[in-house]
């Protein structure tokens, strides 16, 4: 090894070290155990797929998981009809009115809302889900389909060991008050806006 190259290294390792004792030091200092709350919002894609990322996650530990989806058309994705068919041990429940912009009906989305909340709100108090997924929950507080501080009421009273994820535009501040972790999916490019059709098993 050159003097350069083992000066190169010496740097390196320096800077491998110092990272791994802020690694250290941060799990370390992450001493509380309990389910946690996660908010997937933003512009762009991926949202939902996250949250069904964590779904496969937990069903490779063999926990219980509950997933609730307010708002998607009415053809189901390969990860829905997925975990429908060939995970028993996901409780799976679409509001299956499709979007709100197509159905244009405010009091059937209401009824709709309100059902599926109520199937939701019984995963919330269940404490044998590890993980329960919320998709598309923000829309119902943006649209005011449901009451806000309902909703709000069984999230913060949830069992203390149940995460939950909700997905969505928007939603207002108090969902990325509550939550103990926010991620903004923010849109660079996608392919739609240049004229490229949904692709079956990559988009949906």
């Amino acid at each position: 090894m050159t003097d350069n190259q083992d000066k190169k290294q010496q740097s390196h390792q320096k800077k491998m070290e110092k990272l791994k004792d802020n690694v250290d030091a941060s799990i370390a200092a992450a001493n509380t155990e309990r389910g946690v709350s996660i908010l997937l919002t933003g512009n762009g894609k991926g949202k939902s797929s996250s949250a069904f990322g964590m779904v496969m996650r937990a069903l490779g530990y063999g926990y219980k998981v509950g997933v609730v989806q307010f708002i998607k058309g009415e053809q189901l994705s390969g990860e829905e009809l997925y975990v429908r068919d060939q995970c028993p041990q996901v409780t799976f429940h679409q509001m299956g009115t499709g979007f709100t912009w197509d159905t244009q009906d405010r009091s059937g989305d209401i009824a709709a809302a309100k059902t599926s909340w109520a199937i939701a709100e019984k995963m919330l108090a269940d404490e044998s889900y590890h993980l329960v997924v919320l998709d598309e929950l923000t829309y119902m507080l943006s649209f005011k389909y449901l009451e806000e501080e309902q909703i709000m009421t069984a999230l913060r009273n949830r069992p203390v060991n149940q995460s939950v994820v909700v997905t969505g535009r928007g939603g207002g501040s108090v969902l990325s008050d509550w939550a103990d972790t926010v991620s903004e999916i923010k849109e660079i490019k996608h392919a739609y806006n240049s004229g490229i059709m949904a692709r079956k098993g990559v988009d949906f």
